[in-house]
C-alpha cells in the first residue's frame, strides 16, 4: 500500500482538489510505466508467513536489501518499514507481503529488467535467511491468526475499521496480493477515456491473471479469490465506479467521489492520527473532529486518494487494480497488456468501441463472473474467452505500433511480453486452472507442494 505523501501546501480553495489530479497531464513523450507487485514471504522450514522480527523475518529481509543491495531505509516509530532507491520503493503490505513500487520507466523492457533485478535481490537475501517468496492472488493455506500485522500506524487504524464496513477487509489486508500498473494521461479527456476502458475491461485482466483458487487449505470455488474478497470489503471505496460512464465525468467528479469516501487518517509528524469514518468535507471547513480548527494540505488530499480502492483509480496517473499477483512472466505481462491498450490511440479507441454499449449491470456481472470462472465466464452473451482474445489482439497491435525496441535494438517491440497471455488464450487456461490441475493431479491434494513448485 501507499507510503505517506509529501510536498503539498495548504488547500485554500475547492478547485485545488481537481487541479491536483490535473497536474498529472503530460505530453505523450513523457508518458511512463510504473509497475507494482506484491508477493508472500514464508519460512522454508515451516511454510509459515514471515513475522516482522526474528532470524527469518520481514525485518531481516529489509535489512538484507538495505545492507547488501544499496537501498535506503524508511522508518516509522523507530522500526524499519520500507526502503527507497531513486524513484522506486519497497513497502510492506499489512500482513507482511513485500511490494516493489517500481520507478516510472519508458518501456516494458526496462520494467521487466527492474522486476528481474528486484526478484534476484529478494532471492539473494531470502536464501541467506531461509525464506521463500511466492506470487499468488491469495495465501493458499494460512489462517487469519497465522498472519501478524506489520508495525505501521496506517494498518492498525485500517484493521480496526474494516470489520465495521464489510466482511473481507481483514482478509484483503493480510492474505491477498496483486500486480498493478500505473499509466499516464495527456489531458482530462484522455483520462476519461482511459478510465472508462480500464474499468470496463478490468474483468478481462482479472480473468487472465486469476491465480487464487485456494484459501485456508481448500479449493474455494473461485479462480480469483482475491477479486472475490474485494467485493465485500467496503462499498464506499471499492467497485466498478459506475458514475465514470456518465456525461460530465472528469477530474472534478472524481474529486466529489473522493470527498464522499470516509477518511482513515491524517498523517502528522511521523504519526497517523485516527480520523476513521470522518469527512474530508469537514476537514476542508476546519471542522474535522480529529484535528479541530485545522485545515488540510494537498499532502492530506493525496493521502486520502490512496484510501480509495476501486478497480481502477485516478491520482496523478491511472492505476489498474484488477489482477492477482502471479508468476514471474506475468509480472511483465500485466504492464504490457495495459500499455498496449492505453498508449496508442487506435487500440484505445477500438477498446472503447468494444465496451461503450455495456450497462453497469453487465460490467459488474463480468467482474463477478471473472472471479468465479476466469476465461470460462459468460455474461449477457459476452464470452470472456472471446472478449479476452479480442482485447489481447488490440494490446498486441498497440505494442507493435509503439515499436519500442529492446536488447540494444535486437528485439523490435514489446509484444513478446504478452506470450504468457497468448498461451492462456490458446489453451483456455489461466494460472488458477493450472494450479487446480496440479492439486488434483501430481500433488495428490497436498497443497503444501505449491511452495516448492511455484516460488520465485
Amino acid at each position: 500500500m501507499s507510503i505517506p505523501q509529501s510536498g503539498g501546501g495548504p488547500i485554500e480553495h475547492h478547485s485545488q482538489l481537481a487541479e491536483y489530479m490535473a497536474q498529472g497531464c503530460k505530453p505523450r513523450a513523457d508518458w511512463r510505466i510504473g509497475t507494482e507487485h506484491e508477493k508472500f514471504g514464508y519460512d522454508k522450514q515451516t511454510l509459515a508467513p514471515l513475522p516482522y522480527e526474528g532470524r527469518c523475518s520481514i525485518k531481516a529481509m529489509l535489512e538484507g536489501l538495505r545492507d547488501g543491495h544499496g537501498w535506503d531505509p524508511v522508518e516509522e516509530g523507530g522500526k524499519l518499514t520500507g526502503l527507497t532507491k531513486g524513484l522506486a520503493n519497497i513497502s510492506l503490505e499489512p500482513g507482511g507481503a513485500l511490494e516493489l513500487s517500481g520507478a516510472p520507466l519508458e518501456t516494458i523492457h526496462e520494467t521487466c529488467d527492474e522486476v528481474n533485478e528486484h526478484l534476484a535481490q529478494v532471492r539473494d537475501v531470502a536464501d541467506r535467511i531461509g525464506a521463500g517468496f511466492i506470487g499468488l492472488g491469495a495465501a493458499p493455506i494460512w489462517s487469519h491468526e497465522d498472519v501478524g500485522l506489520m508495525p505501521k500506524g496506517r494498518y492498525k487504524l485500517m484493521d480496526s475499521y474494516m470489520g465495521k464496513v464489510g466482511t473481507m477487509g481483514k482478509v484483503m489486508m493480510r492474505r491477498t496480493c496483486t500486480v498493478q500498473v500505473n499509466l499516464d494521461f495527456g489531458s482530462e479527456a484522455d483520462m476519461v477515456q482511459k478510465m472508462r476502458v480500464a474499468v470496463a475491461l478490468q474483468p478481462v485482466a482479472t480473468a487472465l491473471f486469476a491465480n487464487s483458487p485456494f484459501f485456508e487449505g481448500k479449493v474455494n470455488g473461485h479462480k480469483s479469490w482475491r477479486s472475490r474478497v474485494w467485493r465485500d470489503l467496503d462499498p464506499a471505496r471499492t467497485g466498478m465506479v459506475p458514475f465514470i460512464f456518465e456525461d460530465g465525468f472528469g477530474f472534478e467528479r472524481w474529486a466529489e467521489y473522493a470527498l464522499d469516501v470516509p477518511m482513515y487518517f491524517v498523517y502528522r509528524d511521523g504519526k497517523y492520527i485516527d480520523a476513521l469514518g470522518q469527512s474530508f468535507r469537514d476537514f476542508l471547513r476546519g471542522e474535522l473532529p480529529a484535528l479541530p480548527g485545522e485545515k488540510p494540505t494537498l499532502s492530506d488530499w493525496a493521502d486520502h486518494l490512496t484510501t480509495l480502492f476501486p478497480e481502477a483509480r485516478v491520482k496523478k496517473y491511472i492505476e489498474m487494480r484488477g489482477a492477482d499477483g502471479g508468476p514471474w512472466r506475468r509480472l511483465c505481462a500485466l504492464p504490457a497488456f495495459w500499455v498496449g491498450l492505453m498508449y496508442e490511440q487506435g487500440p484505445l479507441d477500438a477498446a472503447w468501441d468494444l465496451v461503450r454499449g455495456w450497462d453497469a449491470e453487465t460490467r459488474e456481472g463480468l467482474r463477478v463472473a471473472a472471479s468465479v470462472d476466469g476465461l470460462q465466464a459468460e455474461v449477457n452473451g459476452i464470452r470472456m474467452h472471446d472478449l479476452a482474445r479480442e482485447v489481447l489482439a488490440l494490446s498486441d497491435q498497440g505494442l507493435r505500433a509503439r515499436a519500442r525496441t529492446g536488447a540494444g535494438g535486437l528485439v523490435p517491440d514489446e509484444t513478446h511480453f504478452l506470450n504468457a497471455l497468448r498461451e492462456s488464450i490458446d489453451t483456455g487456461k489461466v494460472p488458477a486452472d493450472e494450479l487446480l490441475e496440479r492439486f488434483r493431479g501430481d500433488w495428490g491434494g497436498d497443497l503444501t507442494r505449491i511452495y516448492a513448485d511455484y516460488s520465485y
